[in-house]
């Protein structure tokens, strides 16, 4: 039975992977960097480790082993370790700035601004990501996403999966939780958007990850639209 969708008005977007193609943007920012400061060093594999800390350091900061802290202290704290293991030296605290905010700096995949343009016409468009404010609405301007709001895991102090994330996005939008579809690329993303309550739209991004580095989650599956890309959500939502 399809799923009763007509009460949706507002679509909440998980960012990295789903939106920007991370791996790709950051190996291709970080490589010219290098070569601009003469640093031979293995650009892609950092940035597979950087991107492979992610979670743990999230579920860390979730399980109070960590203390709260923006995605871009996070960030930085994985960096300092990952440049010494690349051999990366001498750089100044301006120049590891730089490197760390190539979160900022990502590139979405093809079909995302068009995408994104067609279901702003009829739904309310947000972030809901892990990513900082700035950070957020840093990338937004960079890559031309053309967004109606900046809503981030920092605002509720918190991170996904945890259930205040998602409650709290649809209290700041002043929607019901049916009346919000969570679009992500990642099954646990919107396992844990769906038991509160939110829609939810799976977006397959087969080329996110280095092959072989996927994360093993398993999806429970079954969610209310599944599509390849954001212009076949957006025909399937009728925008």
């Amino acid at each position: 039975m399809a799923a009763d969708l007509s009460q949706v008005k507002a679509l909440t977007f998980d960012v990295f992977g789903t939106v920007v193609d991370w791996r790709k943007s950051i190996v291709a920012d970080l490589s010219a960097f290098g070569a601009k400061k003469a640093i031979a060093a293995d650009w892609a594999g950092l940035t597979d480790d950087w991107r492979g800390a992610y979670r743990p350091t999230l579920n860390k900061v979730i399980a109070g082993e960590l203390p709260w802290a923006k995605l871009d202290d996070l960030h930085r704290g994985v960096l300092d370790g990952l440049l010494a293991k690349y051999g990366v030296k001498g750089l100044s605290e301006e120049e590891k700035d730089h490197v760390n905010k190539v979160w900022h700096r990502l590139n979405g995949w093809p079909d995302s601004v068009p995408g994104l343009t067609r279901l702003k016409k009829k739904f309310f468009i947000a972030t809901l990501s892990n990513g900082n404010v700035a950070l957020l609405a840093n990338m937004g301007k960079h890559a031309g996403l053309p967004w109606d709001c900046i809503l981030s895991a920092e605002l509720y102090r918190g991170y996904k999966r945890e259930p205040k994330i998602y409650i709290g996005a649809c209290e700041t939008l002043g929607l019901k939780r049916h009346e919000v579809m969570m679009v992500a690329a990642h099954g646990d993303d919107l396992d844990a958007a769906r038991k509160q309550g939110l829609k939810t739209a799976y977006v397959a991004r087969p080329g996110e990850y280095a092959p072989g580095r996927e994360p093993q989650v398993k999806a429970e599956g079954n969610y209310d639209v599944e599509a390849k890309d954001f212009l076949e959500l957006a025909a399937k939502l009728g925008a």
